[in-house]
């Protein structure tokens, strides 16, 4: 019984790790290593450091203007 206990409390904490990483961003690293290696097979994705810096770059030039503000 401890035991599952445990497992529900591990399962519980890796759903609330994986929903912030989600939601502040951190996962888009990994979400573009996925799509690049479907994509692009055989060659070599951006560096973490080289893709936020082309993310940052991309999000200048191109503003959200969805919101009504």
């Amino acid at each position: 019984m401890p035991g599952d206990i445990a497992e529900r409390l591990a399962h519980a904490w890796q759903g609330i790790v994986w929903y912030l990483r989600e939601i502040s961003g951190e996962a888009r690293y990994d979400h573009y290593l996925e799509h690049f290696a479907t994509e692009h097979p055989g060659e070599t994705p951006m560096s973490e450091v080289e893709y936020l810096r082309a993310r940052e770059a991309y999000d200048r030039l191109h503003p959200n203007t969805s919101c009504c503000c």
